[in-house]
């Protein structure tokens, strides 16, 4: 039975380095994905940016309040549409600028603070490749050995509980002595 739970505990370690090392993979295609996106949306404001340039010294927000104010219903609601892809521009910008501060940050913003439509997008897309690098091999070394530390503290809890379940149930003997 011991030569089992051995045989367990080696299978959780390795599904847990497999599964770690997968984890820095999709922070790159999370970050690929998003700097596509910022891309994108820079690409679909470029003509408006021109304008702006052309006609307002490169205030882009002057274009579009020209726009919102004008009476024409087709210009007024251009303006608010050029005014979504500014905004989703700006904050796929600052997610990307975040996303690349430092070594880690991209872990960060992925596990604590993602752009929910990208992670998501990922999430869906995803193609399971094994970079090993430093940080892959950390990682999975790591969850590795918390995942295979966790079963064993619960086996051991389970353990110590079926040992106190088993004399809670185990019948008493009692010595009859002759005289």
């Amino acid at each position: 039975m011991k030569s089992v739970f051995d045989y367990l505990r080696l299978i959780l370690f390795v599904s847990g380095v497999l599964l770690g090392v997968q984890v820095p993979a999709f922070v790159d295609q999370y970050g690929q994905r998003l700097q596509a996106h910022t891309q994108e949306a820079k690409l679909s404001l470029a003509e408006f940016e021109q304008d702006a340039d052309r006609f307002f010294a490169g205030d882009i927000q002057q274009l579009i309040t020209h726009y919102q104010h004008n009476p024409d219903q087709v210009f007024s609601a251009g303006g608010d549409s050029i005014q979504a892809i500014y905004q989703r521009y700006q904050l796929l910008n600052g997610a990307l600028m975040q996303f690349n501060q430092t070594a880690f940050s991209g872990f960060e913003q992925v596990a604590f603070e993602p752009m929910k439509d990208i992670r998501q997008e990922v999430w869906h897309n995803f193609s399971h490749t094994i970079m090993l690098d430093t940080r892959a091999i950390t990682i999975g070394l790591v969850l590795g050995f918390l995942l295979s530390l966790i079963c064993e503290l619960c086996l051991l809890g389970c353990g110590k509980g079926c040992r106190h379940a088993y004399r809670a149930l185990k019948p008493i003997s009692v010595k009859v002595s002759s005289q």
